[in-house]
């Protein structure tokens, strides 16, 4: 057996691998061994089929199994023993394969397209300046929360004939592509341009619009069309909305019962305790959407600025041939880049994390899913209650959907002390703003 590489430059090149017969003969001859013994044909006592009737039955087929085997493993052994870092799998030459005469050659040949990585330095130090946001809600946003806890716990109803205020429940389909996803549109998620549209209309009617001009905030694009930051942000062209539900809503009124509907009965009992509470709540639930777009801009930071080459032509054919006709052209093309900005991050993680020995204990997992399944049977009022039973519920769930769900919190765990190493290393500069100076920031 002969294995060569042939670099075409530094992210493609071509494996060869040519095979004789004395390099895949003696695995067929053990095949057809054990074809003889398993075999059960008519006229012959079971292990007592000759091995020139297996041979002319199955020899072909053995041939193909033995040789496919041996590539296979023999590509992989190449592959890992001269460290080259590839991506996706290797792509045999197809045309090159379908030439070959398998009941008369004995010598074969084989040519396989690889994709690889070129190594790559990152920069890690203070001279990387992030900004992170703390957000203050001020009187303006404090107001627009109270108005839509009203609005949320109203009384709600379904109108035949939309007015101002109202929100629309349909479907979003692109008019010249593949996106398509049903979601709520509230009215105050529409830019003020577009209102006149969706007064007076009905369930059935059909609104089409330009998609950067509908909404805003790119998360609400997001969220409305089910697509990644990213594309939300590059996202143009025509897009209609056809209305399936119009939803009217009168605000609920500033009382005991809404205080116990938002927070529990009688955890607050006065209209101020209510306002505090909400102000409280809403300062914290951004906090973490602060923390995510810091996450996000460290992402986007450290792809921009570290030179990773990939071999970007191979990629395209590979998830084109692995993706077993699931995916067109235009798929890839559409979505290429998004593809290629994550895979960068996947490369850039595994190297910081490698290199700076960031590592996931399975008691840290553990831990995750137990804070997870609290968080979501009543928080720290329920650890006590249910002290007993958190190694089981945590265990089950961990190993539920085929150990899905334990590498799901795997990563995240990874992730979090990923980026908590990284926030470390570099320098965060914090800006206080309000809601609407955080929304702007975190659509740029």
């Amino acid at each position: 057996m002969d294995i060569s590489l042939d670099k075409k430059n530094s992210t493609e090149a071509s494996i060869k691998v040519k095979l004789n017969e004395a390099d895949y003969q003696p695995h067929v001859e053990e095949k057809v061994k054990e074809y003889a013994k398993k075999a059960s044909i008519k006229g012959f006592r079971p292990g007592k089929v000759p091995v020139g009737l297996i041979k002319k039955m199955y020899g072909k087929s053995i041939i193909v199994e033995e040789i496919n085997n041996l590539l296979s493993s023999s590509l992989s052994n190449y592959i890992k023993e001269n460290d080259i870092q590839i991506i996706g799998e290797p792509l045999p030459d197809q045309e090159k394969a379908r030439k070959i005469d398998w009941e008369n050659q004995k010598d074969f040949e084989f040519d396989y397209e690889i994709g690889m990585v070129s190594d790559f330095k990152y920069d890690l130090s203070d001279k990387i300046k992030i900004k992170s946001y703390k957000i203050e809600l001020d009187k303006k946003g404090l107001n627009e929360t109270l108005a839509n806890v009203k609005k949320q716990f109203g009384n709600v109803t379904n109108p035949e004939v939309s007015v101002e205020g109202d929100s629309f429940f349909g479907t979003f389909q692109e008019v010249e592509g593949g996106i398509s996803n049903e979601a709520l549109l509230d009215w105050d998620n529409i830019e003020k341009k577009e209102h006149k549209k969706f007064v007076g209309i009905k369930p059935g009617d059909v609104v089409e619009f330009d998609v950067q001009k509908l909404v805003n905030d790119n998360h609400d694009l997001m969220r409305l069309l089910d697509i990644g930051h990213d594309k939300a942000h590059d996202i143009k062209g025509k897009f209609t909305f056809t209305i399936k539900n119009i939803n009217r809503t009168e605000p609920a009124e500033v009382n005991q019962e809404l205080f116990d509907k938002v927070f529990g009965k009688d955890a607050v009992k006065s209209e101020k305790e209510f306002t505090d509470k909400i102000k409280q709540t809403v300062e914290e639930n951004y906090q973490r959407e602060s923390a995510l777009l810091l996450n996000r801009d460290i992402r986007d930071y450290l792809i921009e600025n570290t030179k990773i080459e990939v071999p970007s032509e191979f990629l395209k054919k590979w998830l084109l041939v692995s993706n077993e006709g699931k995916i067109t052209q235009e798929d890839i093309d559409r979505e290429f880049d998004d593809y290629v900005r994550s895979l960068k991050w996947d490369l850039l993680r595994n190297k910081i994390s490698e290199e700076n020995k960031v590592s996931v204990e399975n008691a840290e997992v553990v831990d995750r899913a137990k804070m997870m399944i609290l968080s979501q049977l009543g928080g720290a009022g329920a650890a006590e209650q249910l002290k007993d039973h958190m190694d089981a519920f945590a265990d089950n769930y961990l190993k539920a959907e085929n150990g899905q769900n334990y590498m799901k919190l795997y990563n995240e765990v990874r992730e979090e002390k990923l980026m908590n190493l990284i926030q470390e290393k570099i320098t965060l500069s914090e800006k206080k703003v309000n809601l609407d100076e955080f929304k702007k920031a975190a659509t740029n």
